[in-house]
């Protein structure tokens, strides 16, 4: 059966699954990826997010397909062209028995963007916003400039409490004395690489989870997952091995559901420092860091077959990305196409550059965050150093990995000079990307704060200005693809594949798939 049709299908069957009412029982999940604090603002990072989602709400939902609902806000509109009201559900409480209100709203968006410490912040969604208690249950966010993702942004921001969460610290969130939240579940415990146990919620505001608790546990080695699984040990996993799908899909004991993500792998180079740490001359020398040069960077790009990494190391379970989302996102550009695997192209451009005879690089990648993400990284080391660039390769397990990516170089800035990595768009569109990865690293603005390797366009930066202030969704739609396809020219990135996710269940369990990919307990359901 073709890959594409077969996705469709099981997703499809997960959906539809979801109307079956549930017993109350408990509920494991066998996660690939940990998140890396209970913390919810502490790493805006996929499990992470996912995880802050038993806990806490946020004031609009996103669902399976990042649509926008009301959550613990009932209403949202513009009321002029720089302010946006928003209108608080009432009655809601926390799991201490606190309650809800705008004050709540108001310092858990002073928090967001900075934790200590914090690896990818929550700045590019509450910078430049002023927010204002109309009333107990009333706000009022306004920006300098028309701002219609507004929405979008708040979605993506959990609210704690004003009493017990908003001064604590990352520790007392892992500890659980600050892991107090409105959503639909309680914390139980936390043991970093064993377990998390939360309790189903029952004074929670909307539908009360049929699970009387969930307890997820870290599983990272993709075969023990999957052993776990058919062992009944668990009752769902993530991340299901792309060499295992084709096996599983052929058992009665076992069910998948498989959906596209909005998530990009890419590499990031490193554009700002002369004297980059891990590029060397040939021989260990020293040399004027290469990847400066956008024939060089283009060069890297021609050098890598991704046909080759979709269909081998990823099993054919991977689109090959040539932008920040696929096909049917919003901002999406129709002019970009995945680079062609061209290694004579490349040599050429090598040679052009000044460096006919390559130079040494490291790349460096985690090797549990993403799907076969070490495979990924080595793969590519070899296609680099058959065109001249002598490619190592170091992977670490991504606790390690992002700490050292973001915060990890002299004066905390980046370590890594060649990093793979992923990123999703927590607001389903194009400006997520663009503000997070592309747009020149700047905290008091909240732009750049994953851009770990410190690119800069003041041209870019621009046509993601004006679209962020373009209320006309045509038009700013059409800058937010020129943002992207000028920044994909001057090779800011180098997109190289779409992640499609596989869940696996037990049999007479469902999972719906999701775009953000997150692996959420209210998702799975008993047919």
């Amino acid at each position: 059966m073709n890959r594409t049709v077969k996705t469709r299908a099981l997703a499809t069957v997960a959906v539809v699954a979801l109307s079956t009412p549930l017993l109350a029982e408990d509920l494991t999940i066998g996660l690939a990826s940990e998140p890396t604090s209970m913390d919810p603002h502490f790493h805006n990072l996929t499990p992470n997010n996912a995880m802050s989602r038993h806990i806490y709400d946020t004031l609009i939902r996103q669902d399976e397909t990042q649509g926008l609902n009301p959550g613990l806000a009932v209403e949202w509109k513009p009321v002029d062209e720089l302010t946006w009201e928003f209108k608080l559900r009432e009655g809601v409480t926390y799991h201490d028995g606190s309650a809800f209100d705008a004050d709540d709203v108001l310092c858990s968006f002073v928090r967001a963007p900075d934790v200590p410490n914090s690896p990818s912040s929550f700045a590019s969604m509450t910078k430049g916003k002023t927010l204002k208690k109309i009333d107990d249950f009333t706000i009022h966010i306004t920006t300098e400039a028309p701002y219609p993702l507004m929405a979008n942004d708040v979605s993506n921001v959990p609210i704690v409490s004003s009493e017990s969460g908003c001064d604590a610290t990352t520790a007392a969130y892992n500890s659980g004395e600050a892991s107090v939240g409105t959503g639909p579940f309680t914390f139980v415990s936390y043991k970093p690489g064993d377990s998390i146990v939360l309790a189903s919620n029952p004074n929670y505001w909307g539908d009360v989870s049929p699970w009387s608790t969930v307890t997820f546990k870290p599983i990272k080695s993709g075969p023990a997952r999957v052993a776990a699984l058919l062992a009944g040990d668990v009752d769902v996993i993530n991340s299901v091995p792309t060499t295992d799908i084709a096996t599983l899909e052929g058992r009665e004991d076992v069910g998948l559901s498989q959906g596209t993500s909005n998530r990009v792998i890419y590499l990031h180079l490193d554009h700002g420092r002369a004297d980059s740490p891990f590029v060397k001359a040939n021989g260990g020398g020293d040399i004027d860091n290469p990847l400066r040069k956008l024939e060089v960077r283009t060069a890297i790009s021609k050098a890598i077959h991704r046909d080759a990494i979709v269909e081998r190391v990823m099993e054919g379970v991977a689109i090959k990305a040539g932008q920040l989302l696929p096909n049917g996102f919003f901002g999406v550009s129709d002019q970009l196409q995945p680079v062609e695997y061209d290694p004579n192209g490349a040599k050429e451009l090598l040679a052009a550059a000044g460096v006919p005879d390559g130079f040494e690089l490291t790349i460096h990648g985690p090797n549990d965050r993403y799907i076969n993400d070490a495979k990924i990284a080595e793969a590519i080391g070899q296609m680099l150093t058959r065109v001249g660039i002598k490619t190592s390769v170091e992977t670490m397990p991504r606790s390690v990995y992002f700490q050292r990516a973001s915060r990890g170089g002299p004066e905390g800035g980046p370590e890594f000079s060649f990093i793979l990595v992923g990123w999703g768009s927590g607001t389903g569109e194009a400006s997520s990307p663009l503000r997070s990865l592309i747009g020149t690293h700047d905290p008091d603005k909240g732009w750049g704060a994953s851009n770990r390797g410190r690119y800069s366009n003041p041209e870019v930066d621009a046509l993601i200005a004006e679209a962020l202030q373009t209320v006309d969704s045509a038009a700013r739609e059409k800058l937010l693809a020129q943002a992207t396809e000028l920044a994909i020219a001057d090779a800011a990135i180098i997109p190289l594949h779409y992640q499609v996710n596989t869940w696996g269940v037990r049999k007479g369990f469902a999972y719906a798939p999701r775009t953000d990919e997150y692996t959420l307990a209210t998702g799975v359901t008993k047919e």
